[in-house]
């Protein structure tokens, strides 16, 4: 299993960045859903072995300090980069979950050469895809969820779907690591900015890494028509779908993916 995990404070061209290491071989870089701290892949990281997962948290999320102006997309991409660097990695696997795939489909199209594979979960192409269901979408719109208790467990079921609205005790689970270092209000709304009006939908063909876009059945938030748009534009994608899983499978169901998305990782490249 996973070693401790190595924590620290990196600098980032002008940004403190709060940076966690796990494990050893292979790197995995994490990039995480909005307003989430890194604390919150403990589910998932805890059953990964023999590679090393390296997670963030986002600028004004967590530990994190927040940027003076907002940052668009292809900006966090660029920091990313900076980070991989500050890091000595020339090159790694790259796992985006919720906004965080969004990142991830920037940074594999704009830097393919720091992507080995690519793997997204729960995320969507963005404008021109399918849109969430109304209710999450505005529940999603506040990060009250990350500082009370009490919005947390009425509006994470609704947003989530999945085993964390079918079972109660996932919210006992989840709290600790979510309310422990909520993110600063307006770096919240940076990442609102950040997302509004994105799409990847223009340049998704020119996605060049193998991909393995992974969805919940049951996740209010992305319908399972982004997958089949998402794996019919990138050229060498595949798709997974969790059966009865909600937008936070990776978190409250990891061990239903962890073994085919860690094959995934280990496959050798088909020859040309």
């Amino acid at each position: 299993m996973p070693t401790a995990m190595r924590e620290r404070s990196l600098r980032v061209g002008d940004l403190d960045v709060r940076v966690a290491t796990q494990g050893a071989g292979s790197p995995l870089l994490l990039i995480t859903g909005i307003g989430a701290n890194l604390d919150m892949w403990a589910p998932f990281t805890r059953l990964l072995d023999g590679r090393e997962t390296i997670a963030f948290d986002a600028p004004g999320t967590g530990r994190s300090s927040r940027p003076r102006v907002p940052m668009r997309m292809g900006a966090l991409a660029r920091h990313v980069c900076a980070l991989l660097d500050v890091l000595g990695h020339e090159r790694v696997d790259v796992l985006g979950y919720s906004f965080g795939g969004a990142v991830a489909q920037e940074l594999a199209w704009r830097a393919p050469e720091r992507v080995r594979k690519l793997v997204l979960c729960a995320t969507t192409p963005g404008l021109g895809g399918m849109p969430p269901r109304p209710l999450p979408a505005l529940l999603l719109a506040t990060p009250a969820r990350y500082y009370s208790p009490a919005v947390f467990r009425a509006t994470v079921p609704r947003i989530a779907g999945g085993r964390t609205r079918r079972d109660p005790r996932q919210l006992d689970r989840q709290a600790g690591a979510r309310l422990a270092h909520p993110p600063d209000l307006l770096g919240y709304a940076f990442q609102l900015y950040a997302v509004t009006g994105w799409t990847s939908l223009p340049w998704l063909h020119r996605i060049s890494q193998e991909t393995l876009v992974i969805a919940g059945e049951d996740d209010p938030l992305i319908p399972l028509t982004n997958v089949r748009i998402m794996t019919r534009r990138i050229p060498r994608a595949t798709a997974l779908v969790v059966k009865g899983g909600g937008h936070l499978f990776l978190l409250d169901e990891p061990e239903s993916v962890v073994g085919e998305l860690e094959a995934f990782l280990d496959a050798r490249a088909p020859a040309a």
